[in-house]
């Protein structure tokens, strides 16, 4: 059963959100229970939930090595299919340090503090902030991303990749269309690897830590305040 507004999110997010997460140990002796969990909300359709095992199904037929190195070379070898959201339109340019900054702010005004060794936009840590907050507010948050959505669904999709059907499943959670789009070029790898100049904006370059998992903390302030939209 598909319920097309769900009254939770939660558990969706939280389960989307752990599955863009790098697949430790730990992560892969979770996929049953993140599985159980998007099918307990059904906020999602039955064809997306059925992509969504299916994928978890092959993550935990890796051995470990190769689920991990898979992930990696998934995520972390290119501009098109980074799951640092604000990378897609923003690269390393100086324009993602203040866009940054507002994504923090937007943590902040809900009233949570954001402590973690990602940085803000990287999507497992969008997606665990939505699922702190109310159905319609998570909705209007994750709409306001969805062209870059897009862009990353159409790169994986593009190669055959199975984690095209989380990237879907949150296009679909927030009430989006699910489309192919027109990708920007992607950088040639000697560019894409170069060492940015100094104090030349914000860039992930050497941020990224294969190998280790990244933790997503999220911590309730005392004097919570209301939502207010990310800039994007």
């Amino acid at each position: 059963m598909f319920k097309k507004t769900p009254e939770s999110l939660r558990l969706t997010l939280r389960a989307l959100a752990r599955l863009v997460g790098y697949p430790d140990a730990e992560l892969r002796a979770q996929l049953p229970a993140l599985v159980d969990a998007v099918r307990l909300e059904q906020a999602l359709p039955a064809a997306r939930v059925a992509e969504i095992e299916a994928l978890c199904a092959q993550i935990a037929a890796l051995d470990a090595f190769e689920a991990e190195a898979r992930y990696v070379d998934t995520f972390d070898r290119g501009r098109q299919t980074s799951l640092h959201l604000f990378e897609h339109v923003h690269g390393d340019s100086r324009e993602r340090g203040p866009a940054l900054i507002d994504l923090l702010q937007t943590y902040e005004k809900a009233g949570l503090q954001f402590n973690a060794p990602e940085l803000p936009d990287h999507l497992s840590v969008v997606l665990e902030f939505a699922s702190t907050q109310p159905p319609a507010v998570a909705r209007e948050f994750l709409g306001e991303m969805a062209h870059i959505l897009n862009a990353l669904f159409t790169a994986l999709s593009g190669r055959g990749n199975g984690y095209a059907s989380v990237i879907a499943a949150v296009l679909e959670v927030a009430g989006q269309r699910v489309q192919a789009v027109a990708l920007a070029p992607e950088p040639a790898l000697d560019d894409a690897w170069a060492e940015p100049e100094a104090f030349d904006g914000c860039a992930t370059k050497g941020q990224n830590r294969p190998g280790q998992p990244q933790p997503v903390h999220f911590v309730r302030n005392a004097h919570a305040s209301n939502h207010q939209g990310a800039s994007v």
